[in-house]
């Protein structure tokens, strides 16, 4: 069962730096909001605590920082998508070994694909 959208609300407000307008979170691009709700049905279904996810965000986000991150906003989703990468790796959901397979699959996707078709995923990929 989903989360509903008052719920996710609540939690989004939980989570310190979330950009957000009057009308709730701000995604640019299609992904961030992707992100945005793999993280809200991972905590839905008890993978972390709100405490544990926002421990590892400021966490990734310092680290940035520290490494010449400019903090203007426009990579904070960036950030988002590296911790929760590494949580669900810590986790156990999966490995690192698995994201970076994942991620290397659908770069050679992308490559493959004419421009304003759909990415989709095939076995050759994976090689």
């Amino acid at each position: 069962m989903g989360m509903d959208p008052q719920a996710a609300m609540r939690a989004a407000i939980a989570v310190p730096g979330v950009p957000r307008d009057e009308d709730g979170p701000v995604f640019r691009e299609p992904w961030e909001a992707q992100a945005f709700a793999m993280t809200l049905a991972l905590h839905e279904r008890g993978v972390f605590t709100w405490a544990e996810w926002a421990s590892a965000l400021a966490a990734e986000i310092k680290r940035a920082q520290a490494a010449g991150d400019p903090d203007t906003g426009e990579t904070y989703y960036s950030h988002w998508l590296n911790t929760l990468e590494k949580l669900v790796a810590e986790k156990g959901v999966t490995t690192q070994d698995t994201l970076h397979r994942y991620r290397d699959a659908w770069d050679r996707a992308c490559d493959h694909t004419p421009h304003g078709e759909p990415i989709e995923l095939r076995e050759e990929d994976f090689s």
